[in-house]
């Protein structure tokens, strides 16, 4: 079974899913993640689907799943990449992903949660 990197940038974690979802390759994610947010401190978590084509219930409630999970530990979750057909399928599959935010690429969800890449500012 393949894992998802984790990657850290400041204080956000970065989940780029570049891989076939399958069950188990979610569920992994979803402890990996719990794991490094413990480890990190981390207070946001980003996780990029811009690779991801096709989404099924079961991954869609993990999602939502992840982010309520990240949440109790201090750290926001953004989605961000969502392709128009992903969304429609969660749509059609009632499925809200309450807790979710959503930004359309990396740099805004960065913004969303207030981080830059590039660290803080430096003076005037």
């Amino acid at each position: 079974m393949e894992r998802v990197p984790i990657l850290k940038i400041g204080d956000v974690l970065l989940v780029s899913i570049q891989v076939d979802l399958q069950d188990q390759t979610v569920l992994a994610l979803q402890e990996d993640l719990a794991e490094r947010i413990v480890a990190t401190g981390a207070r946001g978590v980003i996780i990029d689907i811009t690779a991801v084509d096709i989404v099924d219930s079961f991954i869609g409630r993990t999602f939502a799943t992840i982010a309520s999970m990240s949440r109790l530990m201090d750290a926001e979750t953004v989605v961000v990449g969502m392709r128009p057909a992903v969304a429609i399928t969660l749509v059609e599959l009632g499925l809200s992903l309450g807790g979710v935010r959503t930004a359309l690429d990396l740099e805004k969800g960065m913004r969303l949660l207030g981080a830059s890449a590039d660290g803080p500012a430096d003076g005037p």
